[in-house]
């Protein structure tokens, strides 16, 4: 079959790849319909995981048809339309039974690397480094899906299949942060970043009961649409002072609930990004964190900030004394999807939740290289290059 594959930093290629097969009786097979290109697949282009090898295919965010079941699987059948967590849970082990999914202790076949890395293995996730599974991606025509009466979701009648597309990780990941946060009725809620995850970050507040949300970047028609499809407010930190505006905002306190979108290739206007940038460049850090010190300092005292946006491993010029004397909740997660997915696609379904404008940039699996490069240089205002298979239509959307 056909598949994106990455081939070094910053090198990718469309090639002929062996076709999944099912391997455990839990397993289904998926013909891919849609797949979408996310901010945290820059981290695996870039170079900064080191546990990605020549000839894996790419892509954690996807949906499409049943095409072959496990003897196991009792919640799926051939010819049923799915969308599919990003991340694999095995739904019985203690964490997956305390709803922790994204932490599962048997989906990760490489425990040893980050168990290295952070005193514990993660979950796995599709396509995301042999670090977390080393499992094939699904910028493919076909992908085998583990734990599939886990982690696939049947899509109802009347969700489009654009729609569905980002209830694989944009939407999940986005509730993980606002629920994770403890979004209450009335706080006023920052978010920094305005991709898709920012976005659905954003829209779970407002959904929550939050009084005021606001999206934080520097690409207007990123602001324009949070304000439009999202309904929360906007501040360019490029055209004002974030801190200040913030607290202009909330009576001088600063927010209530602070999340942190961006992750650790964040940008910034001032001088401070040269120094993370070089540091980052020269190995003295893993990650730039800008948005995260911005974060700890503009949060009201006793609030609660969730760090969303992918990191790797150590930042500097963290300030810790700000976050313990402010006495700030500091959360932060990977996706618990299977938490949050049916509850999604029902919002969607319900009209309360909007997505498909996430899809900025529809394009062929040949058009793989160009989608990246598109997505990761901002190019024509792309938001998210997706990656249509089986010369797709939303035939079910009506």
């Amino acid at each position: 079959m056909k598949a994106l594959v990455w081939n070094g930093v910053n090198k990718l290629g469309v090639e002929q790849v062996p076709d999944p097969q099912i391997l455990n009786s839990g397993d289904i097979i998926l013909k891919v319909r849609l797949s979408s290109v996310c901010g945290s697949d820059l981290h695996l282009l870039g170079g900064y995981l080191p546990a990605m090898r020549a000839g894996d295919v790419l892509g954690h965010e996807f949906m499409g048809e049943v095409v072959e079941v496990g003897r196991g699987v009792q919640n799926h059948s051939v010819g049923d339309r799915v969308v599919v967590c990003s991340f694999i849970a095995c739904g019985r082990c203690w964490f997956c039974q305390h709803e922790m999914y994204s932490l599962c202790e048997n989906s990760n076949t490489n425990p040893a690397i980050t168990e290295t890395l952070y005193g514990s293995a993660l979950g796995a996730c599709f396509a995301y480094s042999h670090a977390l599974g080393g499992f094939a991606g699904s910028h493919a025509e076909y992908i085998r899906v583990p734990f599939a009466d886990q982690g696939a979701f049947t899509i109802p009648d009347g969700v489009s299949d654009e729609a569905a597309l980002f209830a694989s990780d944009a939407a999940p990941t986005g509730w993980t942060g606002a629920d994770g946060a403890g979004v209450q009725p009335g706080d006023v809620v920052a978010v920094w970043g305005a991709g898709a995850v920012g976005q659905m970050a954003a829209r779970a507040a407002i959904l929550m009961g939050a009084e005021r949300v606001v999206n934080i970047d520097r690409y207007p028609e990123r602001l324009r649409m949070a304000e439009k499809n999202i309904g929360s407010e906007a501040i360019n930190y490029t055209e004002t002072h974030v801190e200040e505006e913030l607290r202009e905002m909330t009576g001088g306190r600063g927010p209530d609930v602070c999340i942190e979108a961006v992750g650790m290739e964040s940008h910034a206007d001032n001088p401070m990004f040269l120094y993370d940038w070089a540091k980052q460049q020269t190995y003295m850090q893993s990650d730039r964190a800008f948005p995260l010190r911005e974060a700890v300092h503009a949060c009201r005292k006793g609030g609660s900030l969730f760090v969303l946006g992918v990191y790797l491993g150590t930042v500097d010029k963290f300030p810790m004394g700000a976050a313990m004397n402010k006495g700030l909740q500091i959360r932060g997660a990977q996706q618990h999807g299977q938490r949050y997915i049916p509850q999604i696609l029902q919002h969607i379904q319900n009209g309360e939740l909007e997505t498909s404008h996430l899809m900025t940039h529809p394009m062929s699996l040949d058009e793989g290289p160009k989608g990246y490069d598109m997505f990761k240089n901002k190019i024509d205002g792309c938001v998210r290059s997706v990656f249509q298979l089986d010369g797709h239509s939303n035939g079910h959307s009506h």
